[in-house]
């Protein structure tokens, strides 16, 4: 964007304006995509020859450029036939989009206090390498609740079909019951020791 200006009704010089990428995006993308990520598009106010300009090189599947607050919402709400949807937003522009999204995940550093209000994970750090450790300890976490369900269902279920079929007494199933319990928890706990991997060497 050129903005000229001008002293007594003449010329006085020109300012030209223009958006730079946040260091380390090209690198956050292909990484998004590691992480099992299957679509990203570029939602923008901006002027589409600036939104192109600027995403040049970017693995993206969707640049949408010119779009007003609402407009910004209303893509969301249309992203969601492709699966849930997470925003990621720093602008008062930002919020409604935000607030549409299954996940809105704000700035806050430098972010508007309307975006942080509309989103559900607010980034207290200007590093939107921080969205990957998040991802990947989402997604470790889960895998390791999902272990413990299946594995604490199955061996349960095992122990009362052996004690309905006389196997083991009803003072041993409830021992192995505990010993269940116990051994699911513990395999809980393992996400306290999980250490993000990918959003480390983001940061590198």
């Amino acid at each position: 964007m050129v903005v000229a200006l001008a002293t007594d009704n003449k010329i006085a010089g020109y300012i030209t304006m223009a958006d730079s990428l946040r260091t380390g995006t090209k690198e956050l993308i292909s990484n998004l995509r590691r992480l099992g990520i299957g679509r990203i598009v570029l939602a923008t106010g901006d002027r589409r020859a600036v939104a192109e300009n600027i995403t040049k090189g970017l693995e993206l599947d969707a640049v949408r450029s010119d779009l007003t607050p609402d407009q910004k919402g209303l893509l969301v709400l249309a992203e969601r036939k492709n699966g849930p949807v997470m925003m990621v937003g720093d602008g008062v522009n930002d919020a409604p989009a935000l607030a549409a999204a299954d996940i809105g995940v704000a700035m806050g550093a430098r972010g508007a206090a309307a975006s942080a209000e509309a989103a559900d994970i607010v980034l207290l750090v200007d590093h939107l390498d921080r969205l990957l450790s998040g991802i990947e300890i989402a997604q470790r976490s889960r895998r390791i609740a999902m272990q413990s369900v299946v594995a604490g269902i199955g061996v349960s279920i095992v122990g009362m079909v052996a004690a309905t079929l006389g196997f083991i007494t009803p003072v041993q199933g409830a021992i192995i019951q505990e010993l269940i319990d116990v051994t699911v928890i513990l395999n809980a706990l393992r996400v306290l020791w999980i250490k993000p991997q990918i959003g480390l060497v983001a940061r590198g």
